[in-house]
């Protein structure tokens, strides 16, 4: 007789600190339709990228506590859809909890380095992201494979969230000119990584600003790969997933970024952590 724990569905949980984890919740989706998703925006302690390590760390276990043991039916997969989490935290959740299958993000190196012709690429990231040891492995996996030029992006991530398009315009704006030159001849930077899982919210902006010829990489398709392939028991009813949304500061702010973002009105339920 089959465990009922496998007979029921559960869901993936997906968090990040604010709205930014939408750009990998998309790729989700587009890749696993048939799976519930819950996903948590911890916008009442955002942004993280700015915050220390230790805060960080705290937040991503409690968060992590709460899908667990608070959510029915539990999650059966984490999505960590947050640069700065994962390179904080990950290692610690999957010694806490090794039978969870737990998927990070990371900034695309590896996909960019398979792309460059210049070998010349731009790295835009949070501060926590660029300061933290595991990129700082990442960074020496690829030495002599290509040059980058890392760039943190502060109060990017935060104007997004706010929907601030001057202050997304001029931030993006000031992170590419403390870059580099952008283009296809030799020493010009031709693909730029958006280390943060906001930052593809401003696709249109970077595009602007670097021409049509650079290639900008981001995360949401790898990571919903890899969350395919550890899944333990992927759903297989012919039903479309539900997503459930969450926040622990303003539900708007969340409501009108997937409105806007992934073109669903959901509604956001409000926690406590």
């Amino acid at each position: 007789m089959a465990d009922r724990s496998e007979s029921v569905k559960r869901p993936i949980g997906v968090f990040d600190s604010g709205v930014g984890g939408l750009s990998i919740l998309r790729a989700l989706r587009a890749e696993l339709p048939l799976e519930d998703f819950v996903y948590v925006a911890d916008s009442g302690f955002a942004p993280y990228g700015e915050r220390d390590e230790a805060f960080v760390i705290a937040r991503t276990q409690r968060i992590t506590q709460h899908l667990l043991h608070r959510t029915n039916p539990p999650i059966k997969a984490l999505v960590i859809a947050c640069n700065t989490a994962t390179a904080a935290a990950i290692h610690l959740l999957r010694q806490d909890y090794p039978a969870l299958p737990i998927v990070g993000v990371e900034p695309a190196l590896k996909p960019a380095v398979a792309v460059s012709q210049t070998r010349r690429i731009g790295v835009l990231a949070t501060r926590g992201t660029l300061a933290s040891q595991k990129f700082a492995v990442l960074l020496s996996s690829l030495a002599g494979q290509a040059e980058f030029v890392c760039t943190p992006c502060d109060g990017l991530a935060d104007a997004i969230e706010r929907h601030d398009t001057a202050q997304i315009e001029a931030l993006c704006a000031q992170y590419i000119r403390a870059t580099g030159q952008f283009g296809l001849i030799t020493g010009e930077i031709d693909t730029l990584v958006l280390g943060c899982t906001h930052y593809p919210f401003a696709g249109d902006v970077w595009r602007a600003l670097v021409g049509p010829d650079v290639h900008l990489i981001d995360n949401g398709e790898p990571v919903a790969r890899q969350t395919r392939r550890v899944l333990p028991h992927p759903a297989t009813d012919a039903n479309a997933g539900h997503v459930t949304l969450c926040a622990t500061g303003d539900t708007t702010a969340l409501a009108h970024a997937c409105e806007h973002w992934l073109g669903r009105h959901l509604p956001v339920h409000s926690l406590t952590l």
